[in-house]
Parts: C-alpha cells; sequence; structure tokens
C-alpha cells in the first residue's frame, strides 16, 4: 500500500512533466512554422569547449524514511516517516526578486562540453523537505529523558508525532551539492528542423555529490536547532527536453530521480545529539539558461 502511494506521487509529477514536453515541443514547432523564420540552416552548431550556466526551480517527492535519533537518554527509531516538499506559490516578486532568489525550491549549475555531446558541471539542487507533523508512525527504541509522556522502551507501538515531540525540516534546505556527468543528443532532425538558431536536444546523464542541508529541529524539548551541517551524500540519475535557440540561449525541463543517505544530522545544540535517515527522491524541474565560450 506504501509503496503503490509512491508510485502514484511519482507518476502525478511525471504527469506534469509531460505537459510541459508538450507545450515546450508545440511552442517551439509553432514559433518555427512561422513565415519568415529566422531559423535558416547555417553551419552545424559545435558545442565542444562550451560553457554553460542555468538557473531553475523543482517539484520534488520523496518516499518514506526510517529516521533514527540518538542522543545521551535516548535511541529510537520512527518507521515510515512521510513527507513532503514545500515550493513557494508563484509571484514574480517571490521567483526574480533579488532579495527571495533562493526562497523557492531552486536549482543552479555551471559546467562544460568536455566532448561535443558530453558535459561535466557542478550544481546545487536546493530542494525542500518537511516531515508532516501530526501522523502517526511506529517507534522502536528507547527514550529516558525525565518525560513520564515520552518515557520508556517501545517495540513497534504507534506514536503520534505532535510539535512538542518532534518538528524536523530541511528547508532551508534539504542541500544536494553534486558533480554530474551528462549527455547531450540533437534530435532536431525527427522533427524536420535543421538549423544552427535552434536545437533539440535530449538529455540524460548520472550524478552524485554531498547532503549539505540547514536542518530546523525540535525534539523531546531539546533547545531548537536550525542550522548548515555536512550531513551524508546522494547519487543521482535524470534525463530531459533542451531547447537551444539563438545558439546561446536555453530552455530545458528535466526529471532527476535518487538516493539520499543523511547518516549525520543534527538535531541540537548538543553534539551528541543526531538522527540518520535514507530515502528516494524525485525531481521535476524547469530550467532557463545559456551556453558560451570564453575564449
Amino acid at each position: 500500500m506504501k509503496l503503490k502511494q509512491s508510485l502514484n506521487k511519482y507518476l502525478e509529477i511525471l504527469n506534469k512533466y509531460i505537459f510541459v514536453l508538450v507545450v515546450l515541443f508545440f511552442s517551439t514547432t509553432s514559433f518555427v512554422g512561422q513565415e519568415n523564420t529566422v531559423f535558416t540552416k547555417k553551419n552545424k552548431v559545435v558545442n565542444k569547449g562550451k560553457f554553460f550556466v542555468y538557473w531553475g526551480w523543482n517539484w520534488a517527492s520523496y518516499t518514506d524514511s526510517d529516521i533514527r535519533f540518538k542522543g545521551n537518554n535516548y535511541d529510537f527509531t520512527l518507521r515510515n516517516v512521510k513527507s513532503r516538499d514545500t515550493p513557494s506559490e508563484f509571484s514574480f516578486k517571490k521567483y526574480f526578486g533579488i532579495t527571495n532568489i533562493t526562497k523557492p525550491q531552486t536549482n543552479a549549475r555551471i559546467g562544460y562540453f568536455f566532448k561535443e555531446n558530453y558535459t561535466i558541471s557542478i550544481g546545487l539542487d536546493h530542494m525542500k523537505y518537511v516531515v508532516n507533523n501530526d501522523q502517526f508512525v511506529n517507534i522502536d527504541g528507547n527514550i529516558n529523558i525525565g518525560n513520564s509522556k515520552y518515557d520508556g522502551t517501545y517495540n513497534s507501538q504507534p506514536i503520534q508525532l505532535t510539535e512538542d515531540f518532534l518538528r524536523l525540516e530541511h528547508t532551508d534546505g534539504l542541500n544536494y551539492i553534486n558533480v554530474q556527468l551528462y549527455r547531450f543528443d540533437d534530435i532536431s532532425s525527427w522533427f524536420g528542423l535543421s538549423s544552427d538558431n535552434l536545437q533539440i536536444n535530449l538529455t540524460e546523464g548520472i550524478g552524485m555529490g554531498v547532503l549539505y542541508p540547514k536542518t530546523d529541529t525540535t525534539l523531546l524539548g531539546n533547545e531548537r536547532h536550525d542550522d548548515f551541517h555536512l550531513s551524508g551524500y546522494g547519487v543521482s540519475a535524470g534525463f530531459g527536453l533542451n531547447i537551444t535557440f539563438l545558439k546561446h540561449f536555453f530552455i530545458q525541463a528535466d526529471v532527476k530521480a535518487g538516493y539520499i543517505n543523511m547518516s549525520d544530522i543534527k538535531t541540537s545544540l548538543n553534539p551528541l545529539d543526531s538522527a540518520a535517515q535514507s530515502f528516494l527522491f524525485l525531481q521535476n524541474n524547469i530550467l532557463i539558461g545559456g551556453r558560451f565560450k570564453l575564449f
């Protein structure tokens, strides 16, 4: 049942992605089909040696995860914890204002075409992750903090995640700093296009990196923690559609799926307190950028 719910979430995001691809495709082919178009056949586009940068926004979904909490007086695991992302409602000020530019869930990347069809890049996937409060989960382990409400030994008993028990968010954010190796394939000819001013590319590749979240946590009445900390690693793979126009500018829609393992999440100001969790994620991205030669 839980797997089915996770798959339904993923299919919902994939449907959004397919819709974006369809809109991009028909917008492009309609534009190309206009009379007096500037997209006439010229020289073959050469990618090797070009740099590229992009900025964009993401929507993410996560599988349920077990979260283990350890400290001086407790060691327990919460099973199958549900979570969500928190994308900002769209407004020009929120998404394009200089002072708010990192508040939405964003992606930023710089890369280089070291071969005609291959790029290496480094970037930040700034996702957000919030544990759903007031959900019921099973708990295993022990708590001995001097609070009769929660002290005890647990063996798969249900417990409600009220705010006085746990609030856990990676909201500034779930920062996946990663290196990607991607391939670009020009498929313009599939649609009868032949121009150096317009390219339609398929992109696909893999990535790996570290997680540097800013975790906002209160646990069992301890003082709130809200700071950045190197917490683990991630691996990912993705594919997408890139439309490059006027040789230098592009829009791109892609999907990225991956695995995150955070074995050292900080949960309080006490260095002995920590948490660990791992989960899968699916990310849907809309990106804008440019590619260019420096010399």
